[in-house]
């Protein structure tokens, strides 16, 4: 059986390739242009894979209303509506052709999470190479089925789906045409704590829906994310800023550039590291293996001296018999004299 993959701008993603790692913009712009491109030039130097984008309008995600459903309670944002948060976080729209652009020249892939079918029409214009529904969008089948439409490869994160919703999206996205999906783990807390993870989630993720599995990650480091590598992560997306004393509705639980540099760097460590079942012996480990323990002579033996337990011991180096033998070895006569701290030899003695 075939491992699930996707391929996004040429770049295949799955679990026998290095993690796939998104560097989340978000609203981490804080409201100009020039913040944005500067998070995709220094994405693009922390060795990230691709800048993803949000594209939507406050009125095209949120009513402008002030009654209490409205109005956030609690965490980061409380007290705020709904369309005051998502004024202040959207990116503008004229923005996304220069940021595309300047994408394109550094060479780093850049694609967006859209919120509604005006937004997949801007992307289209765009020729984004892939989409992300969010995972307060996962629920919009509609949408997705849109976005499957286009034929691009999508990533669809799962924080507050169940097991039925998450099937439903992926039922919504393949039976719309859509025929490279991916899933993401996801906790949507901002920040969310690592113990809500769950990581052991993520093969039976892999298991349960036959698609590639990732990880959403908005814990405050990247010790759930690396870890995530080991259980079959082939994605991994984190929020990233510039600074993340910035202000903006975003940056308090975004990764900085160094710490992004060291998320690209230490997964894919990770993942070579799992490589597969060996139970051989390492190039690394070639030159000590001569330093491993064998059976070496401690006294002078002569041609038919019989072989005494305190006449041999097991020590490092390697260079005689192996310590194994040591039952064998003793109570056998000498067929050659030997001196002190010399290695043993079958040819040295009567077997």
């Amino acid at each position: 059986m075939s491992t699930p993959h996707i391929i996004i701008n040429e770049r295949r993603i799955a679990t026998d390739t290095e993690p796939y790692i998104i560097a989340e913009l978000s609203a981490n712009h804080n409201g100009k242009l020039e913040t944005a491109l500067r998070i995709v030039e220094e994405a693009k130097k922390a060795g990230a894979d691709a800048v993803k984008l949000q594209t939507y309008r406050p009125d095209t995600i949120t009513l402008d209303c002030d009654s209490e459903e409205f109005r956030i309670k609690g965490g980061l944002w409380d007290g705020r509506t709904l369309y005051e948060l998502y004024e202040e976080a959207h990116m503008p729209w004229e923005w996304h052709r220069p940021l595309f652009e300047y994408a394109s020249k550094l060479g780093i892939t850049i694609f967006s999470s859209p919120f509604d079918s005006t937004a997949v029409d801007l992307l289209e214009d765009l020729e984004s190479p892939a989409y992300k529904i969010a995972s307060f969008e996962a629920i919009d089948l509609p949408l997705i089925e849109y976005v499957a439409r286009t034929g691009k490869p999508m990533i669809i994160s799962t924080g507050m789906a169940n097991a039925e919703e998450i099937e439903e999206a992926i039922n919504a996205a393949k039976s719309a045409g859509c025929k490279e999906l991916a899933i993401l783990q996801c906790v949507s807390g901002y920040p969310a704590p690592a113990e809500e993870y769950n990581l052991r989630t993520i093969p039976d993720m892999a298991d349960r829906f036959g698609v590639v599995t990732g990880l959403s990650d908005h814990t405050l480091d990247n010790t759930t994310a690396i870890t995530s590598v080991a259980l079959g992560a082939s994605l991994i997306e984190k929020h990233f800023t510039l600074d993340r004393s910035g202000g903006g509705p975003d940056d308090s639980f975004s990764l900085e550039p160094k710490e992004l540099e060291a998320l690209c760097r230490d997964s894919k460590t990770a993942w070579h590291a799992l490589g597969g079942v060996d139970y051989g012996r390492r190039s690394s480990e070639q030159g000590n293996a001569q330093f491993r323990r064998s059976l070496y002579f401690v006294k002078n033996l002569a041609i038919g001296d019989i072989v005494t337990a305190d006449s041999i011991r097991s020590v490092r180096p390697g260079f005689g018999l192996p310590p194994k033998q040591l039952k064998d070895i003793v109570g056998k006569p000498m067929k050659k004299s030997v001196t002190v701290n010399t290695p043993t030899s079958k040819s040295a003695i009567e077997w």
